[in-house]
């Protein structure tokens, strides 16, 4: 599992998002319209932001969703909406897809999320919470310490079957020792 937290992917799509909608509103004095949105798409400014594009894009995209009142114009009501939906139910898999990558985690992280979205998933809503990220990765170091732990104990242990001093065909009890190690870590 990528070593990221489920709050670094909350905080970073809930700051690019309100930071994307605070510049862009700022932007265009009549509101933001699905008009100004795809004319911002060119907009040098908005360009060489630290967020590029992709919060503007996502907010273009899924403008008709994101215009509740359907004014034909993003408010800063509409967007807290998003942002309460995101924070209390989750983020789908799309919005992990199109804005993960800009949320500050690392790509890697991102493709974990997408590839067991269903098993972080585990209320089976369509949305992954932070808890169920967070439960996931604890889950997954769990996972690998076990893993590791059940490998040194094998790699410890030597096993041997029978008795070389009989002289009878009969089988004792399969025996076992405990290999030590010369760096002593045990």
């Amino acid at each position: 599992m990528a070593n990221f937290s489920a709050s670094s992917l909350f905080a970073g799509v809930n700051a690019g998002v309100r930071n994307s909608y605070a510049v862009l509103s700022n932007m265009y004095s009549g509101g933001l319209t699905q008009k100004n949105l795809s004319k911002a798409m060119t907009n040098t400014n908005l360009l060489a932001s630290p967020y590029g594009t992709t919060f503007a894009s996502y907010l273009s995209q899924n403008f008709g969703t994101l215009d509740k009142n359907s004014d034909g114009k993003l408010s800063n009501k509409e967007v807290d909406k998003l942002m309460n939906q995101m924070t209390n139910k989750g983020l789908t898999r799309d919005q992990v897809s199109s804005l993960g990558g800009m949320s500050g985690i690392s790509a890697n992280a991102q493709s974990t999320i997408l590839d067991h979205f269903t098993d972080i998933d585990t209320n089976h809503d369509g949305y992954v919470s932070s808890g169920e990220v967070q439960a996931y990765i604890l889950q997954s170091k769990m996972e690998n310490r076990k893993q590791k732990d059940l490998n040194h104990m094998i790699n410890r242990t030597s096993l041997f079957y029978g008795d070389d001093k009989k002289d009878d065909d009969s089988t004792s009890l399969l025996s076992y020792k405990w290999i030590q190690e010369d760096n002593n870590n045990s």
